[in-house]
């Protein structure tokens, strides 16, 4: 029997998982680059992908690969401290550590060294994440307005203020500072974590540590150190 394998890495500005959004398609400004593996750059592979303005990409939670599944798990949104079915949720941590996520395919680049590249925004993983297929989103048959969201219907996404000196916001590549903002504004933080704690928080982005506080519902930058100066 045949066994899965990677297609292709999806390369983003997230070099570790703290900061990702917990789900696809809620920052367009987000930017990634799919690559596939040397026996799939076959640019016959994607005739007529050019005609989808989004794709489905299956792929792997690699960095959280567990030994045992649990039946439940707690979801963030619900604080960190509710259990709910792992079925009923999208955590990372689940028998088959498979991810799913809906992203804008905003271009294909199709003679680099590596192949057919994809350009795509709004993915929520990790550089280097390993892709496992690729889908077209079909509007008529994907998009369900009246379903219903289960424990999420009614559920307040809530955004900090950010307050990024403009010094500091200097120092990172200006076209990455959209995407960074509102990385932040979405508080990356542990949902057990939410609320004025007062600790020092950093995001890995974009070759940066971006460090933080949260008080009074204001995300504070503090420093931006390059990740190379930090090692």
């Amino acid at each position: 029997m045949r066994q899965i394998e990677p297609i292709a890495r999806i390369h983003t500005d997230f070099t570790s998982k703290f900061g990702i959004p917990r789900q696809a398609g809620i920052i367009d400004a987000l930017k990634g680059t799919v690559v596939f593996e040397p026996k799939y750059r076959d640019a016959n592979a994607l005739k007529g992908l050019e005609g989808f303005s989004r794709l489905w990409l299956i792929w792997e939670f690699s960095e959280s690969v567990l030994a045992e599944w649990s039946p439940t798990v707690k979801p963030p949104r619900l604080g960190g401290n509710t259990r709910m079915g792992v079925f009923a949720t999208r955590s990372p941590f689940r028998p088959n550590p498979l991810g799913l996520s809906c992203v804008k395919l905003e271009g294909i680049e199709p003679g680099t060294p590596e192949g057919p590249v994809l350009h795509v925004a709004g993915a929520d993983m990790m550089d280097g994440t390993p892709i496992y297929d690729i889908k077209p989103y079909l509007p008529y048959a994907d998009s369900f307005p009246d379903a219903r969201g289960g424990f999420t219907d009614g559920m307040v996404i809530e955004t900090l203020d950010v307050d990024f000196p403009d010094a500091l916001l200097a120092q990172f590549p200006a076209d990455r500072r959209a995407a960074l903002v509102e990385v932040l504004r979405q508080d990356p933080r542990p949902g057990y974590r939410h609320g004025d704690d007062g600790r020092r928080y950093g995001v890995e982005f974009a070759g940066f540590d971006v460090r933080f506080t949260v008080r009074g519902g204001v995300l504070r930058v503090t420093d931006v150190v390059p990740l190379a100066e930090r090692r």
